[in-house]
């Protein structure tokens, strides 16, 4: 780590959509950086099928969001609070959406304990989402396979 870098944290999350042929599971990953510095990332396989690649980018949205929450309190633990939101940046604006919208329906009824968490963390303060072109998606190379 760079002692001139600056101590905010900044994560990106992405996923595929049946991205495994044989299951047709998706792959959720992130990446979440402090300054600079790369701090923690993770690749994993869905427990589930998604019915829809909004389904697949909120399920990827969650688990990155469990992570933030995470890093901010051992970051909290060791004195480096964070004084702003977290920002999420994410290339689906259909899971941005959903994480704003308040009222719950059929396409997302799949995905409401998802929904509960992102946006409780949302309303609290604690990430704050933020579109990114796919071209910009750190995130990216941990959820698609790359030859």
């Amino acid at each position: 780590m760079s002692s001139t870098s600056s101590l905010d944290l900044v994560a990106f999350a992405d996923s595929d959509w049946v991205g495994d042929i044989t299951d047709c599971k998706s792959t959720s990953g992130f990446c979440m950086f402090l300054g600079d510095s790369l701090i923690s990332w993770k690749s994993k396989k869905q427990t589930v099928v998604a019915h829809s690649t909004a389904e697949a980018k909120y399920r990827a949205m969650a688990h990155a969001t469990a992570e933030l929450v995470w890093l901010c309190c051992l970051l909290s633990d060791l004195g480096v609070p964070q004084s702003s939101p977290t920002c999420l940046y994410y290339d689906n604006r259909s899971a941005i959406q959903i994480a704003h919208n308040t009222v719950f329906h059929e396409r997302t009824k799949h995905i409401e304990i998802d929904c509960h968490f992102v946006r409780q963390h949302l309303q609290s303060d604690s990430i704050s989402l933020s579109f990114v072109t796919s071209a910009l998606l750190l995130a990216d190379f941990f959820s698609k396979t790359h030859i």
